[in-house]
């Protein structure tokens, strides 16, 4: 997986920071976005972040997951 690739969520994964349902569950399975970043460093220090996929499903959404949670497209 590279940035710019189109992904799915293929597993359910249940956030509590969607915008249109905020502080409520939302599951993303199959839900499609575009992964914007991939963790790797912080302040120029290498990190193993446990969730290094960052992937912009809108504007205002954008959330964090591991790679065998998502599927290329």
């Amino acid at each position: 997986m590279k940035v710019g690739d189109r992904v799915r969520v293929k597993e359910s994964v249940v956030v509590y920071h969607h915008p249109e349902h905020r502080g409520q569950a939302f599951d993303l399975k199959g839900t499609e976005g575009e992964i914007s970043a991939i963790v790797t460093q912080w302040q120029g220090r290498p990190v193993s972040a446990n969730l290094p996929v960052l992937v912009e499903f809108s504007k205002k959404f954008k959330a964090h997951l591991r790679e065998g949670e998502l599927e290329i497209i």
